[in-house]
């Protein structure tokens, strides 16, 4: 998962800064948070459906805002617009993550893990605070609580992990520096 191996910046280098990102880098950010978005959107779903046993409240708000009718009735509609809301939520994720600039790829990976799992439980915060309880009049079970909190932990690593990868492309696995014994024969063609 890591960057190809690069050589340590000097320490004075290796702090993160904050900065106004390159019209270049603030859509490569962005259009990876829209991308890495969907992939933990989709991550957070797989984990979410068979455990909660519930649809996303998306399909809810779609119900009493949109359509009117069963909640059963708009699962498509529900769980497309859980999709955009997660892509728009990797675009946020990714519109943030441009203006910090962390040199040393491993602490960038690292920040962004960490990041991505504090925005995804800070999201969840919100989706039962405000989502369930303001805007849809409902609060969410405490036996289901942990479940919707966990998916939005998945989100978040995800998000922040996939921002952070694809960061750089190349050589994703390097040599080791502890080769075996019969590697070692394999390369002088005993």
């Amino acid at each position: 998962m890591s960057a190809p191996h690069r050589p340590a910046p000097d320490r004075a280098d290796e702090a993160a800064t904050l900065r106004v990102p390159s019209r270049a880098r603030l859509l490569r950010s962005t259009a990876r948070g829209c991308v890495g978005g969907l992939a933990a959107t989709i991550g957070m779903t797989v984990y979410r459906i068979p455990v909660f046993r519930a649809l996303p409240p998306t399909a809810e708000f779609w119900a009493r805002y949109v359509s009117g009718g069963d909640v059963e009735q708009h699962f498509g509609p529900g769980l497309l617009l859980h999709v955009l809301y997660g892509v728009v939520g990797g675009f946020a994720y990714g519109l943030l993550a441009s203006f910090l600039d962390v040199p040393d790829p491993d602490a960038r990976e690292r920040l962004s893990i960490l990041g991505g799992l504090g925005y995804g439980l800070a999201l969840s915060v919100f989706g039962s605070r405000i989502v369930f309880v303001r805007v849809l009049g409902r609060e969410l079970q405490s036996e289901d609580a942990l479940v919707f909190h966990v998916g939005h932990a998945v989100y978040g690593v995800t998000l922040g992990t996939f921002v952070a990868t694809s960061e750089a492309a190349g050589e994703v696995y390097r040599e080791s520096e502890r080769t075996r014994p019969d590697t070692e024969k394999q390369r002088r063609g005993s």
